[in-house]
């Protein structure tokens, strides 16, 4: 074999090792929402942006449905290095920044227009900036819902139907003294096992927004939703700051450009879910009942805020919500 010839496989192989290699650089991404969910076809919508941009060097490797875990292995996961990135929900976040809890306090944003309107500007950049120091990159405010109460022999009314209830609740703070404040009991069950609660009896109610609801076929089994709109709060797509640190300052901003456009896109989705989710429920027979006086309900929640007005950092969150 020629000289030439030589230096020309050679040439060759160390092209087809180097384009392997840089195909092969994966991030993992845990999601707990199952397939056709708008936050699940958001993270698609990165998945596919991120391997344009990279020419194919980066790949997004999904893991939706909770295929890994429930989102307190995830947080497990990520610490441990061996996952990436993922879509959380505020009461994972606030464990790393606990100022972020103020803004899941029930009874305070009047829509999610107006917290986005926050979290895309200084709020959202601050919030952003001090996450990072707690081990996340924020790349994207996904929209977390519109959370209402839903039970399965119950109608709520009003504030006093709530005692003696037994709730399902995520176990943060804000959610557990909320339902023990309107003389419920809050009861922690993981998430794909609430329906099958309800149909046991384990429990009266629960709590979360519309798609998901139905999404996880609760309609079907709790078909009374009292419409508070209690907590509205944001999810984020985050990555690890290690994995971060791996990536070179232009595949940053190629990631962090997928990210904005996953979360617009999702919001879009979201919207037409929110309505879609509604006309599934009330074919399947659902009832909507709708608060008339909400000053009950804040005025029962009195203790719970002034916990966080007394912070001064989560004073500063509170005031600039209710002032914008």
């Amino acid at each position: 074999m020629s000289v030439l010839k030589k230096i020309t496989l050679g040439a060759l192989s160390a092209l087809m090792l180097m384009t392997t290699s840089a195909a092969e650089t994966t991030i993992k991404l845990w999601n707990i929402h199952a397939e056709g969910y708008p936050v699940t076809e958001a993270l698609k919508k990165f998945a596919e942006d991120v391997k344009m941009s990279t020419d194919g060097r980066i790949v997004v490797d999904i893991k939706s449905n909770e295929a890994l875990g429930d989102m307190a292995k995830a947080v497990e996961l990520m610490k441990a290095d061996k996952l990436d990135m993922a879509g959380f929900n505020l009461a994972v976040l606030s464990e790393a920044l606990p100022s972020m809890k103020a803004i899941n306090l029930p009874f305070l944003f009047s829509d999610s227009k107006h917290m986005f309107r926050l979290l895309d500007g200084a709020m959202g950049d601050s919030f952003a900036k001090r996450l990072a120091a707690g081990g996340y990159v924020v790349l994207g405010w996904y929209d977390g819902g519109e959370r209402s109460f839903y039970c399965a022999n119950k109608r709520l009314n009003g504030p006093r139907d709530f005692a003696g209830l037994r709730i399902r609740v995520q176990n943060a703070e804000a959610y557990v003294e909320m339902v023990k404040l309107l003389g419920a009991t809050p009861v922690f069950i993981p998430t794909r096992e609430i329906a099958a609660a309800f149909e046991q009896g384990k429990v009266d109610c629960a709590e979360n927004n519309l798609p998901f609801w139905v999404s996880t076929g609760q309609h079907k089994v709790a078909k009374h939703v009292f419409l508070t709109n209690h907590i509205i709060s944001p999810e984020a797509l985050i990555i690890s700051t290690k994995t971060w640190a791996k990536l070179s300052p232009a595949d940053q901003a190629k990631i962090s450009d997928a990210g904005k456009k996953s979360a617009i896109y999702m919001r879009e989705l979201w919207n037409k879910r929110v309505k879609e989710s509604r006309d599934i429920a009330i074919k399947a027979g659902a009832t909507f009942e709708q608060p008339v006086e909400f000053g009950a309900y804040i005025s029962r929640m009195k203790p719970l805020h002034q916990k966080y007005w007394k912070d001064p950092e989560t004073r500063n969150e509170l005031v600039t919500i209710l002032t914008n």
